[in-house]
């Protein structure tokens, strides 16, 4: 497969807070800014949809609101934000209005991706939008949002958007030219890795602790990332962002690593699905189940050994295998209340313990992705 900017129609660009805001004196990095818009305006004049997550809220209000020390509390960072986020804004549309491109402002939640009509909302206004020929800019609501109700970084918000638009390729900017064995600030033995073909748990492995300064991402979440996006059938590339015109240098052939996506088609619902970061309980699954799983099965309530956490119908689970291992994700047929009533027994005999005749499966397979 080859991977390269100009097979892509839709794209998705996350920036971080470190490249978009200059630390010394906490503005917009103007020049900079006006690069990356010049890169976005060549992909528009071939057609190709853009939209970008950016980070730099909280850091371009720090200064103003005196609010210097190293880590916020919740309140403080939401205050940050409701001033930064006129601020960045202001940058992008500058930045943008000056290759002729109209700017548009969207802020979200973690829960206007969980929950499903929120999903399919944002997603009608982002599809709206593009065919506007607007680049829409995109940010954590965090003037709103809880600590219950975060990403806590634009990695994993980046590859929720890039599932939700259907992009093809997302890209992550970033301080470092993609991923390696080992950390290469500290091990100069770590070998950079160009192409990953997929995000097992041993390429999860590799990502480190998030580095030190304004940053809330580090490899690990971009790792997450590219485990939601290559899911959803989307390219990603992790590459370094810092330089005057870093997509032009991208498509030029820079140093990256691209993770290829996963070959399998998921319908729209199974992407989502599979995308969700907060699942709402569990369900601990025998081997019987386990298999019958992996063969395309639904999950039955006679292979369910044990469930934690607190849910509705509807509401997304994850599957757990006897040694912790989460298997599938899927959307549960019953409540947590009933579910801990019916769970090791057979769908025959549903109607009697629950009183009504609700699905013989707890998860229909439809219902159900595999990790």
């Amino acid at each position: 497969m080859i991977l390269s900017i100009a097979h892509a129609r839709r794209v998705v660009v996350k920036i971080g807070s470190a490249l978009v805001v200059d630390s010394v004196r906490a503005t917009p990095r103007s020049a900079w800014l006006d690069g990356v818009a010049a890169d976005i305006a060549a992909l528009r004049a071939r057609g190709v949809d853009v939209i970008v997550v950016s980070s730099g809220a909280i850091a371009l209000a720090r200064r103003t609101l005196s609010l210097t020390q190293k880590r916020l509390r919740l309140e403080e960072k939401q205050a940050a934000a409701a001033v930064g986020q006129i601020r960045l804004a202001q940058a992008w549309t500058e930045a943008l209005s000056a290759h002729g491109l109209t700017a548009a402002q969207l802020l979200l939640t973690l829960d206007d991706t969980e929950d499903r009509r929120r999903y399919l909302n944002a997603r009608a206004t982002l599809t709206t939008l593009l065919g506007l020929g607007c680049i829409p800019v995109i940010n954590e609501n965090d003037s709103v949002a809880t600590a219950e109700i975060r990403f806590g970084d634009n990695d994993r918000l980046a590859a929720r958007v890039a599932e939700m638009v259907e992009a093809d390729q997302l890209y992550l900017l970033s301080d470092i030219d993609g991923l390696y064995t080992a950390d290469p600030r500290r091990d100069p033995h770590a070998r950079h890795i160009p192409v990953v073909a997929a995000v097992t748990d041993d390429i999860e492995a590799m990502g480190g602790e998030p580095p030190p300064g304004y940053s809330s991402g580090g490899m690990r979440t971009k790792l997450v990332a590219a485990r939601i996006a290559t899911g959803a059938g989307c390219a990603m590339a992790i590459a370094v962002g810092h330089i005057e015109r870093p997509l032009a240098a991208l498509e030029a052939g820079a140093r990256c690593t691209w993770f290829l996506p996963a070959p399998e088609g998921r319908s729209a619902r199974k992407r989502w699905i599979h995308g969700t970061l907060q699942p709402a309980g569990s369900f601990t699954v025998d081997e019987g189940a386990a298999r019958a799983l992996a063969d395309g099965r639904s999950l039955l309530p006679a292979g369910v050994r044990g469930l934690s956490g607190s849910f509705e119908r509807g509401d997304t689970v994850e599957v757990l295998g006897l040694d912790g291992r989460a298997l599938a994700r899927g959307l549960s047929a019953y409540a947590s209340a009933d579910a801990s009533r019916i769970i090791g027994h057979r769908s025959v005999d549903i109607e009697a313990i629950l009183g009504w005749r609700g699905r013989d499966e707890i998860i229909h397979r439809d219902d159900l992705v595999l990790l």
